[in-house]
């Protein structure tokens, strides 16, 4: 569980250390107006995709189903600085299918955790095994990470790109390439 006044303390002694002085106008409420964030993009910490991948709705013909530019916001656990980007997510199912909106879902519910892509790419595709028990899946992440653009080698528009696949995907590269086509590339 988020603690607000942790948080609140902290920013406080961060802007003390920074030589700031936290009484003046501009930053009387910071602390707290940076909890209320932190308790907002850090909501995945006490969320689990099972309740939105739960509900789910019979299927005769499992064709591939692709979700893409899923776009989504996270925060770099190495710097706690914002990494950005858009999730592409596919899969085959096995009987069921789930709601299209609850893909997205999933993703917040991990991306909203500091986190570093490639952990972040597993998880949604562990959390689409797990609960929707798909034939596979794939999950792509691409992103632009903050602490590359604003600090350490500062290369703006640079893009990560993870890939992970779960399942058939993994043993079928002709499904991947169906992947490839139906996004486009």
């Amino acid at each position: 569980m988020i603690d607000k006044e942790k948080i609140r303390q902290a920013v406080a002694l961060l802007l003390e250390g920074m030589g700031e002085d936290c009484n003046r106008e501009g930053l009387k409420e910071t602390p707290d107006r940076i909890a209320r964030m932190y308790e907002e993009i850090f909501a995945g910490m006490e969320q689990s995709p099972k309740e939105a991948l739960s509900k789910t709705f019979e299927v005769q013909d499992g064709g591939m189903v692709l979700e893409k530019d899923i776009v989504f916001y996270s925060t770099c656990e190495h710097h706690l600085l914002p990494f950005y980007g858009k999730a592409h997510i596919a899969y085959l199912p096995d009987g069921k299918v789930v709601g299209l909106s609850k893909l997205a879902r999933t993703v917040e519910v991990y991306a909203r955790r500091p986190q570093i892509q490639e952990q972040l790419t597993t998880q949604i595709a562990e959390a689409l095994m797990k609960y929707l028990e798909p034939k596979g899946v794939i999950v792509m992440l691409e992103a632009e990470h903050m602490c590359m653009t604003m600090r350490g080698v500062k290369k703006p528009g640079a893009q990560t790109v993870t890939f992970v696949t779960r399942g058939i995907f993994t043993k079928e590269p002709s499904l991947q390439d169906e992947f490839w086509r139906m996004m486009g590339r």
